[in-house]
């Protein structure tokens, strides 16, 4: 089990070197096992690229469809010529079958898997580490580094799933594998142990090699879990030391905020993103392709992506923005024409084929189908935001509106005239909606503020009574157990539950 472990950890490795236009590249030893591999720092460093590797396919694939589809901030254009439901139409309808809290679906099962690989790889590193004699300051940022990615993985499960296995430390045999379902408050439990000792060891942006995580991405994955935790004392003073610490900055220009295909990547305003890099290496994404709409003239397509082989696609088309999250933004917010264009589509079935697509991932490109922008995962705009909740939430409205309002100022807005608690509250809600749109938020902000069943329920509603504003053709409707599964949890993956009986 062991030897496995290893072999699949150097498969692939996921970071920019500190120059930022590199990967750190590790040979294939298939003979290694971690009784003759983690025996200098060198080693653990390889280890440590290796854990950050799922987050690639993660970010590409499946944390959009479960994060931000299953809300009402994108949906997907249905193309009757495909037949069948898919499962990813599924979630996008929150139609997920269930069943004694298990599901069959492939969106579930893999980002699942994803966030147990990367806890498998740091369980490894953070077993053995502190065994092996070298460098403290490097131990401890490496050990740093893996703590944070099981936090931050576990974090992932516990919102998508509420009760999953706490694996802490390395499996040996199968026997191992099986163990029981961790309750939501043991699982916060061991993020904010892992995040807390994680923030001792890490480096800060400054000394950082770029496309890792730093002290500050481990500062804000913990107030994050106290927000979600609504221990809003607790978050506070993370956020200020953010603040304080000079690291971080809000881009100028909103359009800045995000990486091209090859360049402006781990900027002042990120705090941790997802590294890709365009190319045959392997590193690449593809996003775009995947939201952009269908079907779509390779005439059509060349100006989104600036390709030089521009090619026609047919497939059906997922993450589209929604009448809704258009209607969200106020009138004159720089911020909607830089995440979100239209695109109109000569051979579409739906009436006017014209399209809203996300903009803001939309970089040129050399090449058909290979991208290499970072995908954010925390900004510092974000960092503001969570202060301005946390403040307000404690009754200090006044000085809410000083970090809010930085947010607004950057998009062109006016200060915000939220003067109450709740107002402020709608305020905050609604400016993160627009600021972090297409960045996975919206559905655990749904969730941690508890308005799943308010909020969609709604927005089910308006998709059934208007199909074709929601991009279904003529005659094309949503299925008939669309917006019926509205709970706050997935279940967990059935192909999981037939290897344990804890499920």
């Amino acid at each position: 089990m062991k030897t496995k472990y290893i072999a699949a950890w150097f498969l692939a490795v996921g970071l920019t070197s500190s120059c930022g236009d590199k990967f750190l590249t590790v040979n294939p030893e298939t003979a290694l096992s971690s009784n003759n591999f983690f025996t200098s720092e060198n080693d653990f460093k390889q280890a440590v690229n290796a854990a950050y590797e799922p987050f690639r396919q993660m970010f590409n694939e499946r944390a959009w469809i479960l994060e931000e589809m299953h809300s009402d901030n994108t949906y997907y254009a249905r193309n009757k010529l495909y037949g069948a439901v898919d499962p990813t139409e599924n979630v996008a309808d929150f139609a997920i079958p269930t069943a004694n809290g298990i599901t069959a679906n492939d969106n579930v099962l893999v980002q699942y898997r994803l966030n147990y690989r990367i806890i498998a790889r740091a369980n490894q590193i953070i077993a053995l580490i502190d065994g092996v004699n070298f460098d403290a300051t490097s131990k401890g940022n490496l050990k740093g580094q893996a703590l944070f990615l099981r936090a931050f993985a576990y974090f992932d499960l516990v919102r998508l799933f509420g009760k999953v296995p706490l694996h802490l430390v390395p499996a040996t045999g199968r026997d191992d594998a099986p163990v029981p379902l961790s309750t939501t408050e043991e699982i916060y439990a061991q993020i904010e142990k892992d995040a807390k000792e994680a923030i001792t060891g890490l480096l800060d942006k400054s000394k950082q090699e770029a496309g890792r995580v730093t002290s500050g991405t481990a500062r804000m994955l913990l107030a994050n879990l106290y927000i979600t935790q609504k221990k809003w004392a607790l978050a506070e003073p993370l956020l200020k030391e953010i603040v304080a610490s000079g690291q971080y900055a809000l881009m100028p220009d909103y359009n800045d905020a995000f990486s091209t295909t090859t360049g402006n990547k781990n900027n002042k305003e990120s705090l941790f993103e997802i590294q890709y890099m365009e190319g045959s290496s392997g590193y690449n994404g593809n996003q775009i392709y995947r939201f952009i709409p269908s079907p779509i003239t390779a005439a059509e397509i060349a100006p989104i992506t600036g390709t030089s082989n521009p090619q026609p696609t047919s497939q059906e088309s997922n993450n589209i923005p929604t009448p809704d999250l258009i209607a969200a933004y106020e009138t004159g917010d720089k911020r909607k024409d830089i995440s979100i264009g239209w695109v109109t589509l000569s051979t579409s079935l739906v009436d006017n084929k014209l399209y809203p697509y996300i903009k803001k991932y939309a970089r040129p490109h050399s090449l058909h189908n290979n991208t290499g922008q970072n995908w954010p995962v925390y900004r510092y705009s974000e960092v503001l935001l969570f202060l301005a909740e946390s403040l307000n939430e404690q009754g200090k409205t006044g000085d809410a509106a000083t970090y809010i309002n930085q947010v607004r100022t950057r998009a062109g807005l006016a200060a915000t005239k939220a003067a109450s608690q709740a107002d402020m509250r709608e305020a905050i809600f609604k400016e993160r909606r627009v600021e972090l749109a297409f960045e996975n938020k919206r559905w655990f902000d749904l969730t941690r503020t508890g308005r799943v069943k308010e909020i969609i329920t709604a927005y089910g509603a308006k998709v059934k009574a208007n199909p074709a504003a929601y991009y279904f053709p003529a005659g094309a409707v949503p299925p008939p157990n669309a917006f019926t599964v509205l709970d706050d949890y997935y279940g967990l993956p059935a192909v999981e539950a037939a290897l344990t009986p804890h499920f």
